[in-house]
Protein backbone atom coordinates (compact mmCIF):
# COMPACT_ATOMS: atom_id res chain seq x y z
CA UNK A 1 0.00 0.00 0.00
CA UNK A 2 1.36 3.11 -0.70
CA UNK A 3 2.29 6.10 2.04
CA UNK A 4 -0.44 8.91 1.76
CA UNK A 5 0.12 12.11 3.25
CA UNK A 6 -3.29 14.11 4.03
CA UNK A 7 -3.55 17.69 5.35
CA UNK A 8 -5.96 19.68 7.33
CA UNK A 9 -5.78 22.84 8.06
CA UNK A 10 -8.78 24.72 10.07
CA UNK A 11 -9.17 27.24 11.95
CA UNK A 12 -11.69 25.13 14.10
CA UNK A 13 -10.67 22.96 16.85
CA UNK A 14 -13.58 20.83 16.66
CA UNK A 15 -12.69 20.32 13.18
CA UNK A 16 -9.65 19.24 14.41
CA UNK A 17 -10.92 16.86 16.48
CA UNK A 18 -13.22 15.50 13.94
CA UNK A 19 -10.39 15.12 11.43
CA UNK A 20 -8.39 13.03 14.31
CA UNK A 21 -11.37 11.12 15.41
CA UNK A 22 -11.92 9.99 11.54
CA UNK A 23 -8.45 8.95 11.39
CA UNK A 24 -8.24 6.68 14.12
CA UNK A 25 -11.54 4.99 13.22
CA UNK A 26 -10.95 4.19 10.01
CA UNK A 27 -7.62 2.78 11.14
CA UNK A 28 -4.92 4.82 9.11
CA UNK A 29 -1.93 5.26 9.68
CA UNK A 30 -0.89 7.96 7.20
CA UNK A 31 0.95 11.34 8.92
CA UNK A 32 -1.73 14.09 9.51
CA UNK A 33 -0.68 17.34 9.59
CA UNK A 34 -2.65 19.42 12.10
CA UNK A 35 -2.20 23.39 12.03
CA UNK A 36 -4.45 25.24 14.54
CA UNK A 37 -4.71 28.95 14.38
CA UNK A 38 -6.92 30.77 16.99
CA UNK A 39 -5.99 33.40 14.87
CA UNK A 40 -5.71 35.14 11.11
CA UNK A 41 -2.94 37.06 12.09
CA UNK A 42 0.08 34.94 10.83
CA UNK A 43 3.37 36.06 9.64
CA UNK A 44 4.12 37.97 6.23
CA UNK A 45 7.49 38.50 4.37
CA UNK A 46 8.67 37.76 7.61
CA UNK A 47 12.79 38.54 7.88
CA UNK A 48 14.64 35.49 8.86
CA UNK A 49 16.96 35.62 11.71
CA UNK A 50 20.00 33.16 12.30
CA UNK A 51 19.54 33.14 15.88
CA UNK A 52 17.57 31.38 18.21
CA UNK A 53 14.63 33.48 19.95
CA UNK A 54 14.70 34.53 23.27
CA UNK A 55 11.36 33.44 24.93
CA UNK A 56 10.00 33.53 28.45
CA UNK A 57 10.76 31.23 30.18
CA UNK A 58 13.08 29.16 28.57
CA UNK A 59 11.77 26.33 26.89
CA UNK A 60 15.03 25.68 24.34
CA UNK A 61 15.89 22.20 24.33
CA UNK A 62 14.38 20.97 26.94
CA UNK A 63 13.32 17.40 27.79
CA UNK A 64 9.19 17.29 29.03
CA UNK A 65 7.03 14.63 30.24
CA UNK A 66 3.91 13.69 28.05
CA UNK A 67 1.35 14.43 29.85
CA UNK A 68 2.63 17.93 31.15
CA UNK A 69 0.40 21.30 30.14
CA UNK A 70 1.43 22.92 26.94
CA UNK A 71 4.27 25.32 27.01
CA UNK A 72 3.12 28.67 26.53
CA UNK A 73 5.53 31.58 26.18
CA UNK A 74 6.06 35.16 25.76
CA UNK A 75 8.98 36.70 23.96
CA UNK A 76 11.87 37.98 26.24
CA UNK A 77 11.54 41.56 24.21
CA UNK A 78 8.70 43.07 25.58
CA UNK A 79 8.05 45.07 22.60
CA UNK A 80 6.59 42.12 20.38
CA UNK A 81 3.43 43.18 19.29
CA UNK A 82 2.56 39.47 18.29
CA UNK A 83 3.85 35.75 18.66
CA UNK A 84 3.36 33.23 16.33
CA UNK A 85 5.49 29.81 17.32
CA UNK A 86 4.42 26.42 14.99
CA UNK A 87 5.47 22.97 16.38
CA UNK A 88 6.20 20.30 14.35
CA UNK A 89 6.83 16.61 14.35
CA UNK A 90 9.45 14.29 12.15
CA UNK A 91 6.08 12.91 10.49
CA UNK A 92 4.74 15.74 9.31
CA UNK A 93 2.56 16.88 12.00
CA UNK A 94 2.67 20.34 13.34
CA UNK A 95 0.47 22.39 15.77
CA UNK A 96 -0.30 26.26 15.21
CA UNK A 97 -0.19 28.56 18.42
CA UNK A 98 -0.11 32.58 18.42
CA UNK A 99 -1.25 35.51 21.15
CA UNK A 100 -0.71 39.18 20.86
CA UNK A 101 1.31 38.65 24.58
CA UNK A 102 1.95 35.09 25.23
CA UNK A 103 1.90 31.76 22.12
CA UNK A 104 -1.44 30.05 23.46
CA UNK A 105 -1.85 26.10 22.21
CA UNK A 106 -5.06 24.14 22.29
CA UNK A 107 -4.74 21.52 25.10
CA UNK A 108 -6.73 18.85 23.36
CA UNK A 109 -4.45 19.18 20.00
CA UNK A 110 -1.36 19.78 22.48
CA UNK A 111 -1.97 16.54 24.12
CA UNK A 112 -2.37 14.58 21.05
CA UNK A 113 0.74 15.87 19.64
CA UNK A 114 2.54 14.79 22.80
CA UNK A 115 1.11 11.99 22.75
CA UNK A 116 2.19 11.01 18.81
CA UNK A 117 5.91 11.63 19.69
CA UNK A 118 6.22 10.13 22.93
CA UNK A 119 10.28 9.47 23.31
CA UNK A 120 10.98 11.70 19.95
CA UNK A 121 11.44 15.40 19.45
CA UNK A 122 9.45 18.46 18.41
CA UNK A 123 10.75 21.23 16.76
CA UNK A 124 9.69 24.66 17.37
CA UNK A 125 9.71 27.45 15.06
CA UNK A 126 8.90 31.20 16.55
CA UNK A 127 7.89 33.97 14.62
CA UNK A 128 7.63 37.64 16.30
CA UNK A 129 5.96 40.70 15.19
CA UNK A 130 7.74 44.07 15.97
CA UNK A 131 7.51 47.91 14.68
CA UNK A 132 9.22 47.26 11.86
CA UNK A 133 7.22 43.62 10.75
CA UNK A 134 7.56 39.90 11.23
CA UNK A 135 10.74 38.22 12.36
CA UNK A 136 11.49 34.19 12.28
CA UNK A 137 14.00 32.80 14.33
CA UNK A 138 16.21 29.32 14.16
CA UNK A 139 14.20 26.75 14.93
CA UNK A 140 14.63 24.77 18.29
CA UNK A 141 14.03 21.45 19.75
CA UNK A 142 12.03 19.86 22.77
CA UNK A 143 12.54 16.25 23.48
CA UNK A 144 9.40 14.33 24.54
CA UNK A 145 10.11 11.88 27.33
CA UNK A 146 8.78 8.54 27.50
CA UNK A 147 7.87 9.41 31.05
CA UNK A 148 5.31 10.60 31.98
CA UNK A 149 5.33 12.65 35.11
CA UNK A 150 2.87 12.75 38.01
CA UNK A 151 -0.56 14.17 38.19
CA UNK A 152 0.29 17.31 40.01
CA UNK A 153 2.22 19.59 42.87
CA UNK A 154 1.54 20.49 45.89
CA UNK A 155 3.03 23.74 47.38
CA UNK A 156 2.10 26.66 49.59
CA UNK A 157 1.69 29.88 48.56
CA UNK A 158 3.67 32.80 50.39
CA UNK A 159 4.73 36.82 50.65
CA UNK A 160 8.37 36.37 50.84
CA UNK A 161 8.23 37.85 53.90
CA UNK A 162 10.78 37.22 57.09
CA UNK A 163 9.43 37.69 60.88
CA UNK A 164 5.47 37.97 59.88
CA UNK A 165 3.37 36.03 57.81
CA UNK A 166 0.43 37.47 55.52
CA UNK A 167 -2.51 35.30 53.73
CA UNK A 168 -1.01 32.35 52.62
CA UNK A 169 -2.48 28.77 51.89
CA UNK A 170 -1.64 25.11 50.67
CA UNK A 171 -2.62 24.70 46.85
CA UNK A 172 -2.58 22.04 44.41
CA UNK A 173 -1.79 22.37 40.78
CA UNK A 174 -2.39 19.80 37.62
CA UNK A 175 0.11 19.65 35.80
CA UNK A 176 -1.34 18.29 32.50
CA UNK A 177 -3.64 21.38 32.97
CA UNK A 178 -3.02 24.94 34.02
CA UNK A 179 -6.26 24.17 37.20
CA UNK A 180 -5.05 25.29 40.41
CA UNK A 181 -6.98 24.94 43.74
CA UNK A 182 -6.79 25.72 46.88
CA UNK A 183 -6.87 23.18 49.79
CA UNK A 184 -6.97 25.48 52.45
CA UNK A 185 -6.03 28.94 53.43
CA UNK A 186 -4.87 30.69 56.81
CA UNK A 187 -8.30 33.18 55.97
CA UNK A 188 -10.20 30.30 57.58
CA UNK A 189 -8.22 30.64 60.92
CA UNK A 190 -5.81 32.29 62.44
CA UNK A 191 -2.16 31.09 61.82
CA UNK A 192 0.27 30.20 59.63
CA UNK A 193 -0.23 26.89 57.23
CA UNK A 194 3.19 24.49 56.50
CA UNK A 195 4.91 21.38 56.72
CA UNK A 196 2.49 19.58 54.38
CA UNK A 197 4.00 16.50 53.60
CA UNK A 198 2.59 12.52 51.56
CA UNK A 199 3.83 8.95 52.33
CA UNK A 200 5.09 9.09 48.08
CA UNK A 201 2.72 11.62 46.68
CA UNK A 202 -0.27 9.29 47.95
CA UNK A 203 -2.69 12.12 50.07
CA UNK A 204 -4.42 8.49 51.74
CA UNK A 205 -1.40 9.35 54.17
CA UNK A 206 -0.93 13.00 54.77
CA UNK A 207 0.68 15.31 57.56
CA UNK A 208 -0.34 19.49 57.76
CA UNK A 209 1.25 21.49 60.18
CA UNK A 210 -0.70 24.85 62.10
CA UNK A 211 1.68 27.30 64.01
CA UNK A 212 -0.07 30.08 65.58
CA UNK A 213 -2.97 30.52 68.14
CA UNK A 214 -4.63 27.46 66.99
CA UNK A 215 -1.77 25.64 66.24
CA UNK A 216 -1.81 21.38 65.50
CA UNK A 217 -1.00 18.84 63.52
CA UNK A 218 -3.33 17.53 61.29
CA UNK A 219 -3.10 13.71 60.25
CA UNK A 220 -4.97 11.27 57.52
CA UNK A 221 -3.89 7.65 57.72
CA UNK A 222 -4.91 5.00 54.88
CA UNK A 223 -7.51 7.42 53.76
CA UNK A 224 -9.20 7.82 56.80
CA UNK A 225 -10.21 11.16 58.18
CA UNK A 226 -7.83 13.79 60.10
CA UNK A 227 -7.19 14.11 63.41
CA UNK A 228 -5.85 17.15 65.19
CA UNK A 229 -2.65 16.44 66.99
CA UNK A 230 -0.59 18.10 69.75
CA UNK A 231 2.54 16.82 69.05
CA UNK A 232 4.93 18.70 72.05
CA UNK A 233 5.40 16.26 74.70
CA UNK A 234 7.34 16.72 78.00
CA UNK A 235 10.10 14.39 76.53
CA UNK A 236 11.33 16.85 73.21
CA UNK A 237 11.68 20.32 72.78
CA UNK A 238 8.49 21.24 71.11
CA UNK A 239 6.26 20.52 68.21
CA UNK A 240 7.00 17.69 65.61
CA UNK A 241 7.91 19.76 61.65
CA UNK A 242 9.18 18.64 58.38
CA UNK A 243 7.74 15.52 58.15
CA UNK A 244 8.73 12.15 56.15
CA UNK A 245 6.19 9.36 55.88
CA UNK A 246 8.04 5.92 55.94
CA UNK A 247 6.87 3.65 52.71
CA UNK A 248 4.98 1.47 54.47
CA UNK A 249 2.61 4.55 56.06
CA UNK A 250 3.34 3.33 59.74
CA UNK A 251 5.77 5.68 60.50
CA UNK A 252 6.17 9.49 60.31
CA UNK A 253 10.12 10.99 60.81
CA UNK A 254 9.85 14.36 62.62
CA UNK A 255 12.23 16.89 63.83
CA UNK A 256 11.47 19.36 66.32
CA UNK A 257 13.23 22.92 66.24
CA UNK A 258 14.00 25.80 68.30
CA UNK A 259 14.29 28.18 65.57
CA UNK A 260 15.43 31.73 65.68
CA UNK A 261 15.68 34.66 62.69
CA UNK A 262 18.03 37.39 61.99
CA UNK A 263 19.34 39.91 59.25
CA UNK A 264 22.50 39.95 57.87
CA UNK A 265 24.12 43.20 58.48
CA UNK A 266 26.19 43.41 55.20
CA UNK A 267 25.53 40.27 53.14
CA UNK A 268 23.47 39.22 49.83
CA UNK A 269 21.41 36.60 51.91
CA UNK A 270 19.00 39.11 53.46
CA UNK A 271 18.11 36.67 56.33
CA UNK A 272 19.54 33.69 58.13
CA UNK A 273 17.05 31.23 60.06
CA UNK A 274 18.53 28.87 62.49
CA UNK A 275 18.62 26.31 65.42
CA UNK A 276 19.35 26.78 68.77
CA UNK A 277 18.51 23.13 69.38
CA UNK A 278 17.13 20.32 67.73
CA UNK A 279 16.03 16.83 67.93
CA UNK A 280 15.03 14.17 65.56
CA UNK A 281 12.05 11.25 66.58
CA UNK A 282 9.47 8.96 64.71
CA UNK A 283 6.16 8.76 65.15
CA UNK A 284 4.45 5.27 65.11
CA UNK A 285 0.78 6.41 63.91
CA UNK A 286 -0.87 2.76 64.71
CA UNK A 287 0.32 3.07 68.20
CA UNK A 288 -0.07 6.99 68.26
CA UNK A 289 3.86 7.02 70.27
CA UNK A 290 6.99 8.77 69.06
CA UNK A 291 9.82 6.34 68.87
CA UNK A 292 13.33 8.34 70.35
CA UNK A 293 17.08 7.30 70.47
CA UNK A 294 19.16 8.96 72.81
CA UNK A 295 21.74 8.87 69.41
CA UNK A 296 18.94 11.63 68.09
CA UNK A 297 19.13 14.13 71.08
CA UNK A 298 22.10 14.64 71.58
CA UNK A 299 22.18 18.71 73.17
CA UNK A 300 25.76 19.01 71.46
CA UNK A 301 24.36 18.40 67.93
CA UNK A 302 21.76 20.10 65.96
CA UNK A 303 19.69 17.14 63.96
CA UNK A 304 16.66 18.07 61.53
CA UNK A 305 15.58 17.32 58.19
CA UNK A 306 14.67 13.73 58.38
CA UNK A 307 13.98 11.50 55.54
CA UNK A 308 13.37 7.50 54.78
CA UNK A 309 15.34 6.16 53.02
CA UNK A 310 13.12 3.70 50.06
CA UNK A 311 13.11 0.62 51.39
CA UNK A 312 12.39 1.87 54.76
CA UNK A 313 15.65 0.55 56.78
CA UNK A 314 17.69 3.91 56.83
CA UNK A 315 17.13 7.07 58.22
CA UNK A 316 18.97 9.94 56.73
CA UNK A 317 19.18 13.28 58.48
CA UNK A 318 21.20 16.53 58.72
CA UNK A 319 23.82 17.04 61.45
CA UNK A 320 25.49 19.72 62.72
CA UNK A 321 28.21 20.68 65.95
CA UNK A 322 25.83 22.61 68.20
CA UNK A 323 27.55 26.93 68.54
CA UNK A 324 28.40 27.70 71.97
CA UNK A 325 25.64 29.00 74.18
CA UNK A 326 24.88 32.83 73.14
CA UNK A 327 27.24 32.14 70.20
CA UNK A 328 26.10 34.15 66.39
CA UNK A 329 29.01 32.43 64.26
CA UNK A 330 26.29 31.44 61.90
CA UNK A 331 28.88 31.14 58.94
CA UNK A 332 30.42 28.33 61.28
CA UNK A 333 27.57 26.48 61.19
CA UNK A 334 27.99 23.68 58.68
CA UNK A 335 25.50 20.32 58.30
CA UNK A 336 26.93 16.74 57.24
CA UNK A 337 24.51 14.27 55.81
CA UNK A 338 24.01 11.27 57.86
CA UNK A 339 22.33 7.87 58.71
CA UNK A 340 21.29 5.59 61.30
CA UNK A 341 19.32 2.58 60.89
CA UNK A 342 15.94 1.69 61.47
CA UNK A 343 13.97 -1.04 61.83
CA UNK A 344 10.84 -1.22 60.61
CA UNK A 345 9.47 -4.34 62.47
CA UNK A 346 10.39 -3.36 65.99
CA UNK A 347 10.35 0.60 65.80
CA UNK A 348 14.00 0.83 66.48
CA UNK A 349 17.34 2.66 66.04
CA UNK A 350 20.53 1.75 64.97
CA UNK A 351 23.51 2.31 67.78
CA UNK A 352 25.74 4.15 65.29
CA UNK A 353 25.56 7.51 63.14
CA UNK A 354 27.09 7.09 59.96
CA UNK A 355 28.30 10.49 58.07
CA UNK A 356 27.33 10.31 54.75
CA UNK A 357 28.34 13.48 52.78
CA UNK A 358 31.19 15.30 54.66
CA UNK A 359 29.83 18.54 53.70
CA UNK A 360 31.66 20.62 57.06
CA UNK A 361 35.03 19.22 55.60
CA UNK A 362 34.44 21.05 52.32
CA UNK A 363 33.46 24.45 54.43
CA UNK A 364 30.09 23.89 53.26
CA UNK A 365 26.40 22.51 54.89
CA UNK A 366 23.84 19.78 53.53
CA UNK A 367 19.90 20.95 54.25
CA UNK A 368 17.11 19.24 52.61
CA UNK A 369 18.08 15.28 51.73
CA UNK A 370 15.60 13.37 49.61
CA UNK A 371 16.20 10.08 48.23
CA UNK A 372 14.80 9.05 45.14
CA UNK A 373 12.04 5.96 45.26
CA UNK A 374 13.85 3.48 43.23
CA UNK A 375 16.71 3.80 45.82
CA UNK A 376 19.52 5.24 43.26
CA UNK A 377 19.59 8.68 44.26
CA UNK A 378 19.90 11.29 46.55
CA UNK A 379 19.36 14.78 45.89
CA UNK A 380 20.63 17.56 48.52
CA UNK A 381 21.61 21.16 48.41
CA UNK A 382 24.92 22.30 49.27
CA UNK A 383 25.17 26.10 50.77
CA UNK A 384 28.41 27.94 52.65
CA UNK A 385 26.53 27.37 56.17
CA UNK A 386 23.29 26.76 57.59
CA UNK A 387 20.38 24.50 56.74
CA UNK A 388 17.74 27.07 56.06
CA UNK A 389 18.98 27.42 52.42
CA UNK A 390 16.02 29.44 50.38
CA UNK A 391 18.10 32.87 51.15
CA UNK A 392 21.06 31.39 50.66
CA UNK A 393 22.05 32.88 46.65
CA UNK A 394 24.76 30.19 46.61
CA UNK A 395 22.56 27.22 47.21
CA UNK A 396 23.05 24.56 44.75
CA UNK A 397 21.20 20.95 43.79
CA UNK A 398 23.78 17.73 44.12
CA UNK A 399 23.44 14.49 43.38
CA UNK A 400 24.79 11.33 45.64
CA UNK A 401 24.43 7.86 43.49
CA UNK A 402 23.95 5.39 45.77
CA UNK A 403 25.76 2.86 43.63
CA UNK A 404 29.33 4.76 43.57
CA UNK A 405 28.23 6.91 46.98
CA UNK A 406 29.77 9.41 44.49
CA UNK A 407 28.17 13.20 44.81
CA UNK A 408 28.39 15.91 42.17
CA UNK A 409 26.80 19.50 41.74
CA UNK A 410 23.57 19.18 39.54
CA UNK A 411 25.40 21.54 36.90
CA UNK A 412 22.40 21.53 34.30
CA UNK A 413 19.88 22.52 36.33
CA UNK A 414 22.00 25.08 38.72
CA UNK A 415 21.87 28.74 38.60
CA UNK A 416 23.60 31.85 39.66
CA UNK A 417 21.06 31.76 41.85
CA UNK A 418 19.18 30.18 44.50
CA UNK A 419 18.31 26.44 43.85
CA UNK A 420 16.64 24.92 47.30
CA UNK A 421 13.91 22.46 48.78
CA UNK A 422 13.15 19.48 45.67
CA UNK A 423 11.03 16.62 45.76
CA UNK A 424 11.32 13.62 42.88
CA UNK A 425 8.58 11.88 41.54
CA UNK A 426 6.96 8.79 42.18
CA UNK A 427 8.60 7.48 39.28
CA UNK A 428 11.91 8.56 40.23
CA UNK A 429 12.43 9.98 36.87
CA UNK A 430 11.08 14.15 37.81
CA UNK A 431 12.75 16.18 40.25
CA UNK A 432 10.66 19.97 41.23
CA UNK A 433 12.67 22.16 42.91
CA UNK A 434 12.12 25.66 43.95
CA UNK A 435 14.65 28.44 42.51
CA UNK A 436 14.68 32.32 42.58
CA UNK A 437 16.89 32.77 39.34
CA UNK A 438 13.59 34.14 37.05
CA UNK A 439 13.65 37.15 39.38
CA UNK A 440 16.07 36.59 42.50
CA UNK A 441 13.20 37.24 44.85
CA UNK A 442 10.61 35.10 44.63
CA UNK A 443 10.80 31.21 44.25
CA UNK A 444 9.23 29.16 41.09
CA UNK A 445 9.10 25.66 40.68
CA UNK A 446 10.89 24.23 37.97
CA UNK A 447 11.42 20.57 36.30
CA UNK A 448 13.85 18.30 35.41
CA UNK A 449 14.38 14.87 34.10
CA UNK A 450 17.03 12.31 36.09
CA UNK A 451 17.43 9.24 33.74
CA UNK A 452 18.56 5.82 35.35
CA UNK A 453 22.18 6.57 34.92
CA UNK A 454 22.11 10.22 37.02
CA UNK A 455 21.99 12.45 33.57
CA UNK A 456 19.78 15.31 34.12
CA UNK A 457 18.29 17.74 31.48
CA UNK A 458 17.98 21.25 31.42
CA UNK A 459 15.33 22.44 33.77
CA UNK A 460 12.12 23.93 32.96
CA UNK A 461 9.36 26.38 34.81
CA UNK A 462 6.04 25.19 35.69
CA UNK A 463 3.81 25.96 32.67
CA UNK A 464 1.52 28.88 32.91
CA UNK A 465 -0.74 30.28 30.08
CA UNK A 466 0.35 33.76 29.93
CA UNK A 467 3.74 33.28 32.06
CA UNK A 468 4.97 36.73 32.21
CA UNK A 469 1.30 37.95 33.07
CA UNK A 470 0.95 35.36 35.91
CA UNK A 471 4.39 36.03 37.31
CA UNK A 472 4.91 38.98 37.51
CA UNK A 473 1.32 39.59 38.92
CA UNK A 474 1.36 37.62 41.53
CA UNK A 475 3.84 38.58 43.96
CA UNK A 476 3.69 34.53 46.08
CA UNK A 477 6.77 32.29 46.30
CA UNK A 478 6.02 28.83 45.81
CA UNK A 479 6.96 26.97 49.09
CA UNK A 480 7.99 23.17 49.62
CA UNK A 481 6.34 21.76 46.20
CA UNK A 482 5.52 18.11 46.15
CA UNK A 483 4.47 15.50 43.73
CA UNK A 484 0.99 13.97 44.06
CA UNK A 485 -0.46 11.42 42.28
CA UNK A 486 -3.91 12.27 42.21
CA UNK A 487 -5.94 15.00 43.75
CA UNK A 488 -6.17 15.27 47.13
CA UNK A 489 -9.61 14.88 48.26
CA UNK A 490 -8.91 17.38 50.92
CA UNK A 491 -12.09 19.08 52.28
CA UNK A 492 -10.94 22.63 53.99
CA UNK A 493 -14.42 22.88 55.68
CA UNK A 494 -13.55 20.25 57.81
CA UNK A 495 -9.64 20.78 58.20
CA UNK A 496 -10.95 24.02 59.65
CA UNK A 497 -13.17 23.04 61.94
CA UNK A 498 -10.45 20.77 63.65
CA UNK A 499 -8.48 24.02 63.46
CA UNK A 500 -10.87 26.37 65.10
CA UNK A 501 -11.94 23.35 67.55
CA UNK A 502 -9.90 23.47 70.82
CA UNK A 503 -9.61 19.60 71.16
CA UNK A 504 -6.12 18.20 70.61
CA UNK A 505 -5.24 14.66 70.67
CA UNK A 506 -1.46 13.92 72.36
CA UNK A 507 1.22 12.05 71.39
CA UNK A 508 2.19 9.67 73.54
CA UNK A 509 6.11 8.70 73.81
CA UNK A 510 7.91 4.98 74.03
Amino acid sequence: MSMITSTIRTNNRWGLRLALGLRLALGLSFPLTLTLSSCSTTPENARQENVLPQIYPDYLGVTIPVNIAPLCFNMADETAQYVDAVITDRHGNSLHGNGEESVDFDLDDWRALLAQNRGDSLSVSVSAKYEDGWHTYRSFTIYVSPDSIDYGICYRLIEPGYEVWSKMGIYERDLSTFDERALIENTQFEGCVNCHSFNRGNSADMSLHIRGKHGATLLRHADGPFTAYNTKTDQTLGFCVYPYWHPSGRYIAYSTNTTNQLFHAADRNRIEVFDTASDLQVYDVDKNELLLSPLLKQDSIYETYPVFSSDGRSLYFCSARALPEGSLQLDSLRYNLCRIDFDPATGTFGNRIDTIVDAAAQHKSVSFPRPSYDGRFLCYTLSDYGQFSIWHHEADLYLLDFSTGESRPMTEVNSADTESFHNWSTNSRWLVFSSRRDDGLFTRPYFCHVDEEGRVSKPFMLPQRNPRQFYRGRFLSFNVPDFIIGPTRFNSHEASGLINDEYRKDFGVR
